[in-house]
């Protein structure tokens, strides 16, 4: 891809992906202290979070639009989001010295290598074949741009779909920056 031309969907998407499955095999190496391992966790969930709240307000919906079974495609793609979200909701308040830590990272990796696998093998071939190449870089650009204000930590409870998620996330992810900031996280 040339600097000129816009990432598409699937690319953005893609790199996302790419970039998760680096911080996982670290991760799987043990390498590192116990806070190097928290701050493995803590940079992965919020590239998860932001990754996922993108996919909600953007990737979904044109799912929805495009794809003769688009519903049930982005209905079972949220719900794996949402049993993710709250594991990374339980890892954050258990400490990197604690076997549960260990155990729910282990979880966490495998549910996301799945979801990874899915979107890979089924929706993004499909979202390519329906979605004309013009559709596929507007939609890459959303996404990316939705990422800049999405919020950083897991809010299970929050809307998961439009147009609700495209309200209360950028005021979700300001506040969590913010606590970010005051954290040093």
């Amino acid at each position: 891809m040339t600097t000129t031309q816009q990432a598409d969907l699937i690319e953005v998407i893609t790199a996302d992906h790419r970039a998760v499955e680096s911080v996982f095999r670290e991760l799987e190496s043990h390498d590192g202290s116990p806070e190097h391992r928290r701050k493995l966790v803590d940079h992965v969930i919020t590239e998860l979070v932001r990754h996922s709240v993108a996919e909600e307000q953007w990737m979904y919906p044109a799912a929805r639009e495009h794809l003769d079974n688009g519903d049930e495609i982005a209905d079972h793609e949220i719900e794996e989001h949402s049993g993710a979200e709250r594991l990374m909701k339980d890892l954050e308040d258990v400490e990197p010295t604690d076997p549960q830590f260990d155990a729910l990272v282990g979880q966490l990796m495998d549910d996301i290598r799945h979801h990874i696998e899915d979107e890979e093998n089924d929706l993004l071939p499909k979202l390519r074949n329906a979605c004309s190449d013009e559709q596929l870089r507007e939609l890459g650009q959303r996404v990316l741009e939705a990422k800049k204000t999405a919020p950083t930590r897991p809010h299970p409870s929050a809307p998961d779909t439009p147009p609700a998620n495209r309200i209360m996330d950028p005021g979700a992810g300001l506040i969590d920056r913010l606590r970010d900031a005051l954290t040093t996280r």
